[in-house]
């Protein structure tokens, strides 16, 4: 009996094949790091904390996805595959470089659509025009990245934007054809338990349909990373996060699918919470954690959707 709504699962049942992301790196920048709005990023921000391996601006976008399909057909068995443009802010050009970097995308047989990971402040309808296009042949996913719902954590990590522009974002894009997923951190020092808790009756309530849940790790080279090492501050440790994961999931709407419910920064320069557990073992302790509380995604959602 499945307890909560997994992305890989959603993903098998809806094209009948095991369908993995192949990951590339485009080039892109991010408005708050090229002086647009600030220069050094959100304070967490390392793009090394979740760029895989193969994931390399010095190849081409096709040569990119060519090794990506290689491998993960190898390691995997997968058949199918949604190309996902990851490293910092894959909205952030012009809508003629957009179109013809999602159209490369697009044109490999295998590949049956595109995740674009962006912030809610760099999309325009000129844009969304775009995905919705393309929307109407393949499944095109864009993940904003939404962090937080309170104003006040925001602005701790400069993250240059407010709450009310990703709901304006939300509802640009909602009704066009377009999968929209949001990402979420919890554990910034500036929210309570009850306050990251909130965010799941908040977030059941919006037009969302997938969602990443990370906890906050502390990162080198990071302005977070210099504020820890001065004072230190409280992050999950790894019982402690499964029973929040467990809380937060049962009050979240069942039809929301989880992309990710938790953070994998490489060992190398993580420096906070250390948890000394490979992925598969964080997934299968989550997974017994559902099965010792007999807990369900939405047995305690109580917000009706939008």
């Amino acid at each position: 009996m499945r307890r909560y709504n997994a992305f890989g699962a959603y993903l098998r049942e809806r094209f009948g094949a095991i369908v993995y992301k192949v990951n590339v790196d485009a080039g892109f920048t991010c408005p708050n790091r090229d002086g647009t709005l600030g220069v050094t990023g959100c304070i967490y921000c390392n793009n090394d904390s979740f760029r895989p391996s193969g994931c390399k601006t010095n190849l081409p976008i096709s040569e990119q996805i060519k090794n990506g399909i290689a491998y993960l057909s190898g390691r995997y068995r997968a058949g199918k595959f949604l190309v996902y443009f990851q490293p910092y802010t894959n909205t952030y050009a012009s809508v003629e470089e957009l179109e013809k970097l999602y159209r490369e995308a697009l044109s490999k047989s295998a590949v049956i659509g595109l995740a674009i990971g962006t912030r809610p402040d760099c999309v325009d309808e000129e844009k969304i025009e775009l995905l919705q296009t393309l929307a109407k042949k393949h499944f095109i996913l864009i993940e904003y990245g939404m962090q937080s719902i309170y104003d006040k954590s925001l602005k701790y990590i400069l993250r240059g934007h407010d709450y009310k522009t990703f709901l304006d974002a939300l509802n640009m894009t909602k009704d066009r054809g377009i999968h929209i997923g949001a990402h979420i951190i919890a554990g910034f020092p500036t929210e309570t338990r009850q306050e990251m808790l909130a965010m799941a009756d908040e977030i059941s309530a919006l037009p969302l349909e997938f969602l990443k849940i990370h906890q906050l790790q502390i990162i080198k080279d990071t302005i977070l990373a210099e504020q820890y090492a001065n004072k230190p501050f409280h992050t999950f440790q790894h019982d402690e996060y499964l029973d929040f994961l467990v809380d937060f999931v049962e009050r979240l709407s069942p039809d929301i699918v989880l992309q990710r419910m938790f953070a994998t920064a490489p060992d190398e320069i993580l420096i906070a919470p250390k948890w000394g557990k490979t992925r598969q073992e964080i997934i299968r302790n989550i997974e017994e954690r559902f099965i010792e509380r007999d807990a369900f995604q939405g047995s305690k959602c109580l917000c009706l959707r939008h």
